[in-house]
């Protein structure tokens, strides 16, 4: 099969014919429909990630088409599934108690198992794979990957925001303009902080209640003045200590802090502690969502109760996923790209 490796960090991902992937006894091969270009990405490809090496290949928001179940699969051959990109093995305490997004024996195509930057990729522990939607484009669907699955365990499992609140959202990327779309839908007031004006003027076309450039001044004091006070609720989605700081002083007293950006480098950080302990503030960590949690935010989608369409910017080929990936390196423009071109 034609696949995107990795061979040296920072250079274009190698298009190679490589074996096709063994069916795993409780999973299936799915045949890739498509699959998101997602920042995580970014950090394996620049080698911020300990799992993804030379050989690798990366790709963790996919759907696809059965072409092989194994002899434990709950699947069979010509069903359309989407996968959350944790798979959890399903025994373990987290994953009986509705948690395997924490399984500590979970597996992640692209970080450590071969994913799906290729025509087919094998999906082990395939409980926690979902029936797509027949309305729905297997583009959209990849595009809602990790990015929107994350920003509603996010918004409701950690944050429980409530309608009225104010939400400052730090970062207009995928998880961004998510956690904007999700937190209207929820009733929630958003402010949208970013450096790049395309980026924001974006935002607020979409519905977002303020929009915050924070290369013009201190975005946590002009969130504060915007606010009356501060936000009850604030989302880093992009996992540097600038944008962390940032959504920390922003908050109201007894304020929510969520970290759903993926740490950048060692992920050690300065934190302002001080405006945590004085303001008695959450801070919660969060990474993926539990895939039971799948159908009814699916179903959600396909009633129409929040258009998601806005997020996908372009739909590109395989070769092209070296370039989505090297602009990550500056600003980038609104969308997320999803690669639906296996040949191309």
């Amino acid at each position: 099969m034609r696949a995107a490796v990795v061979r040296e960090f920072n250079e274009d991902l190698s298009i190679e014919q490589v074996t096709d992937p063994s069916c795993p006894s409780s999973g299936v091969v799915l045949e890739v429909a498509a699959c998101g270009v997602c920042r995580s990405d970014f950090h394996g490809w620049v080698g911020g990630h300990p799992k993804v090496v030379n050989g690798s290949v990366m790709g963790h928001e996919y759907c696809g088409t059965v072409v092989e179940a194994g002899a434990q699969a709950k699947y069979k051959v010509g069903d359309r599934l989407i996968a959350p990109f944790i798979l959890g093995c399903g025994d373990c305490p987290a994953c009986q108690t509705g948690t395997s997004n924490t399984c500590e024996s979970a597996i992640v195509p692209g970080f450590g198992a071969p994913g799906a930057y290729a025509e087919y990729v094998a999906v082990p522990y395939d409980h926690n794979l979902v029936h797509l939607p027949e309305s729905m484009s297997p583009a959209l669907a990849a595009g809602l990957g990790c990015r929107v699955t994350t920003a509603w365990h996010a918004l409701t499992d950690r944050a429980n925001v409530r309608a009225g609140e104010w939400v400052a959202v730090h970062g207009t990327g995928g998880i961004g303009l998510s956690s904007l779309l999700l937190a209207k839908m929820l009733g929630a007031r958003v402010i949208v902080v970013d450096i790049v004006e395309e980026k924001l003027t974006h935002a607020l076309s979409l519905g977002a209640d303020a929009a915050v450039n924070a290369a013009s001044g201190n975005a946590a004091e002009r969130i504060r003045e915007i606010t009356s006070g501060g936000a009850q609720v604030s989302i880093e989605a992009l996992g540097i200590e600038a944008t962390t700081n940032a959504s920390v002083e922003c908050l109201a007293t007894l304020g929510r802090h969520v970290h759903v950006g993926l740490p950048a480098g060692d992920g050690l950080m300065q934190i302002n502690m001080r405006a945590i302990y004085s303001k008695q503030l959450s801070f919660f960590g969060t990474r993926g969502m539990p895939s039971w949690k799948y159908p009814n935010l699916l179903s959600m989608i396909e009633r129409g109760d929040v258009d998601l369409s806005p997020m996908l910017a372009r739909e590109v080929g395989l070769s092209d996923a070296s370039a989505e990936l090297r602009a990550m390196k500056g600003p980038t423009p609104p969308g997320t790209a999803v690669i639906t071109d296996f040949l191309g």
